[in-house]
């Protein structure tokens, strides 16, 4: 008991305010405290100390905040902590020891000693006097995070600012060094990445039997420009072995153009005098324009849609199935040329056994293309109209906000999902992101006839902000018609596949889902 209340009058012996002890807090969840209503907490306790108590000078608030320095206090006393923090610091060591970390920087980087600036140059001043102040802002780092997001374009001349958590050499190393630049980093880490993608390509093509699976789980996130074309080959109609791929490719040529000699002269009957002249009033509305222009390209183009034609009665030719020979014939030819932009490919200096070759190559992949989804082509487009009606449905689920917009705007999914299902999204993107997106298509299992579904409804939700600004059912439609993708480059399109594969993941294996 005895220690009992020895432990309480130890407690309540002493009421001077000592810095770090429990004082109450002045902030948003704590009202000012008041003398008057908790004056019971200041009263001394009536039962005296057993032992005498050296009596102690009560040190006001403003005493206490004059003799402490706080760390993370950059308020009115920025000026004093700076002289404070000055005077602590020796100059001639500084500067020193800034300029051998230089010097071992330029070293280690291969690159000649910078020049010194003008703050570097000075001459060391005396120990007794502060340095001046740095002519920039004088505000101290918090954090070393903070001290990282200055701009490396300040002059050298300026002298960096004094922080608590950085030292000056290390500030100085980061503010001048050349391999800091993020883009720079950035730029050469993807080199290293595509150069990396590339080797796996190669070494699965290099294989006497390429693993088709492993092959479409690499294509799914792009395949790299050297080994697209023979990519898409195998994923198209090319055997895995590599020792029957050069009996196959002769077959299927010999084969084709033993469609062309047994077919193609019949263009002018009048049996199939409407479907040639339908193909030779949709090819000049093709882009590219630089491409398709070409006359050979146009003979090319002609050739492989009316054998197409002819060799698939149930559809026949339907406008739209023109857009799909591009990617691939822009694929095969650049195997053989090098054009750094797609649509400004030239055929003028390929050989003509060469672009047989291409040809035939085209119409057989573009074949295997159009069997997974021929109910598109057939008499009333039955698979297209099936695929818009799914689409409204999905788009309800996950944006139900946009539906509702468009639905109160009386625009209709038809009117312009239609051309979506119709040219697998061609004319709504450029062609070097359709060749992009066919590289998915490829290597998805159904990727152009179910997975395609999905693509499409990330892309109308992409534009969610666009069109509920919209209030016209003119403008909506305009909009929706001519989105403004020109800009989209690659990174665009994976964004793209990547939410359409979370939806997917959501949706695919759940209908009841996306059912009312």
């Amino acid at each position: 008991m005895a220690s009992d209340g020895a432990r309480k009058q130890f407690w309540k012996r002493s009421n001077s305010k000592l810095p770090g002890s429990i004082q109450h807090v002045y902030g948003a969840q704590h009202p000012p405290f008041d003398p008057l209503l908790h004056g019971t907490l200041l009263k001394s306790t009536a039962k005296m100390p057993t032992t005498p108590v050296k009596a102690k000078r009560v040190s006001t608030f403003q005493e206490f905040e004059s003799n402490t320095s706080d760390a993370w206090d950059a308020g009115e006393d920025d000026d004093e902590l700076l002289a404070m923090a000055a005077e602590s610091l020796n100059s001639e060591v500084v500067m020193e020891t800034a300029n051998r970390v230089l010097r071992n920087h330029s070293q280690r980087q291969g690159r000649p000693t910078l020049q010194e600036g003008p703050g570097l140059q000075q001459k060391p001043r005396p120990e007794a006097e502060p340095p001046s102040p740095p002519s920039g802002d004088l505000r101290l780092v918090k954090s070393v995070s903070e001290s990282h997001t200055s701009c490396p374009a300040e002059s050298a001349s300026d002298a960096a600012p004094l922080q608590r958590s950085q030292s000056l050499p290390h500030a100085a190393t980061v503010t001048l060094g050349g391999t800091s630049d993020p883009s720079t980093l950035s730029s050469s880490a993807l080199s290293e990445r595509e150069a990396s993608r590339l080797d796996k390509f190669k070494q699965l093509l290099a294989g006497p039997n390429t693993d088709l699976e492993e092959l479409r789980k690499l294509s799914w996130s792009g395949i790299p420009k050297p080994v697209r074309p023979m990519t898409w080959k195998l994923l198209g109609y090319l055997p895995a072995n590599v020792d029957r791929r050069p009996a196959t490719l002769q077959r299927k040529q010999k084969e084709y153009f033993a469609f062309i000699e047994h077919y193609y002269d019949s263009r002018n009957d009048e049996v199939h005098q409407d479907t040639y002249r339908q193909i030779h009033i949709d090819i000049p509305r093709m882009s590219p324009e630089a491409l398709i222009l070409q006359p050979k390209v146009t003979e090319i183009f002609e050739r492989i849609l009316f054998i197409w034609a002819i060799r698939h009665p149930a559809s026949g030719y339907v406008q739209g199935i023109n857009d799909l020979v591009t990617p691939f014939f822009v694929v095969f030819i650049c195997e053989y040329i090098e054009a750094e932009e797609v649509d400004t490919v030239d055929v003028s200096g390929v050989p003509a056994e060469v672009l047989r070759n291409i040809e035939a190559d085209t119409y057989w992949c573009m074949s295997k293309l159009l069997d997974g989804i021929q109910d598109n082509y057939t008499f009333a487009q039955p698979g297209i109209q099936m695929k818009v009606k799914m689409l409204e449905e999905l788009v309800s689920r996950i944006d139900e906000q946009v539906h509702r917009h468009l639905d109160q705007h009386e625009v209709r999914y038809l009117q312009f999902a239609f051309r979506w299902m119709n040219n697998l999204l061609m004319r709504e993107v450029p062609l070097r992101c359709t060749i992009r997106l066919w590289d998915t298509y490829q290597s998805e299992p159904e990727g152009f006839s179910h997975f395609h579904l999905y693509v499409c409804a990330a892309f109308l939700v992409r534009w969610r902000k666009e069109i509920l600004e919209e209030k016209d059912f003119q403008e909506l439609l305009l909009f929706l018609q001519n989105l403004p993708t020109a800009q989209w480059d690659d990174e665009d399109i994976s964004l793209l596949l990547a939410e359409a594969y979370r939806l997917k993941f959501a949706f695919a294996d759940a209908p009841n889902h996306y059912k009312k």
